[in-house]
């Protein structure tokens, strides 16, 4: 485990670093092990613990060895039953169309099908026209591609879309609709959903694409950040998608 970030407290930094250290723990940590882990000297790890330990974060067991306690559990089940996806979403896609001026979706998964969870738009004459709710082909879109890739989906086009981190669709789902969407990780790395940003084909080329993908980047690298995920698969330089000619 890094050591702490010097923003915020440092000794709750520090308090934080040790709970962390356990991600990866199922065994349990030694004094020695969470040393190794947090770069923290042994009198400030012993005085930390203790603090942990009588909020119930941490326990001590009697050869020595520190596990998790109960409080993290509890704090994760309170976490579970208020999380709404939108909380996260929202701002997230308000900065997309502000940036864009066209439409931004949070899609997710459903069996065959893909759902449009969440959607913004900014007025135009002209735009994209998804219904909240409404269910699509998931082998069709950007959207559906990009749940499929990281889904595990095993072929030549889904490996170009995890080698490459996105993907863009030209008049599948729609014949005058082009997007391009990205995934959205949680804990663990744990696909979460989709987000696509969607353009009419009549706007879409390759200047509208090099001004979009790194928008659409950043927007899934901060829900990914926000919802636990590990976002430093979105920092440029952005790979080229093989198999895509974009219109000039």
């Amino acid at each position: 485990m890094a050591k702490a970030a010097d923003a915020g407290v440092a000794s709750v930094n520090r308090a934080l670093s040790i709970l962390m250290a356990f991600e990866d723990s199922v065994e349990g940590m030694t004094l020695t092990d969470l040393m190794n882990a947090t770069g923290l000297y042994h009198s400030t790890i012993l005085r930390i613990c203790e603090s942990l330990e009588q909020f119930r974060f941490i326990k001590r067991l009697e050869d020595g060895r520190y596990m998790l306690g109960p409080a993290p559990f509890y704090l994760g089940m309170l976490y579970q039953e208020s999380f709404r996806l939108w909380d996260y979403a929202a701002p997230v896609l308000r900065e997309l169309i502000r940036e864009t001026k066209e439409t931004a979706a949070i899609y997710i998964r459903e069996n065959n099908e893909r759902i449009c969870l969440h959607r913004m738009a900014q007025p135009r004459s002209v735009r994209m026209h998804v219904r909240e709710g409404e269910r699509v082909d998931l082998y069709k879109g950007a959207a559906g591609k990009v749940l499929l890739a990281f889904g595990g989906e095993k072929g030549v086009v889904y490996d170009r879309i995890r080698k490459a981190g996105y993907a863009v669709s030209l008049a599948e789902r729609e014949s005058e609709s082009a997007a391009i969407a990205c995934p959205v990780f949680g804990v663990r790395q744990r696909l979460v959903c989709a987000v696509s940003l969607g353009i009419p084909l009549f706007r879409f080329n390759k200047a509208v694409f090099d001004q979009s993908l790194p928008l659409v980047m950043t927007a899934a690298a901060r829900l990914t950040a926000d919802l636990g995920g590990d976002a430093a698969m979105y920092a440029p330089p952005y790979a080229k998608l093989e198999g895509i000619k974009l219109p000039s």
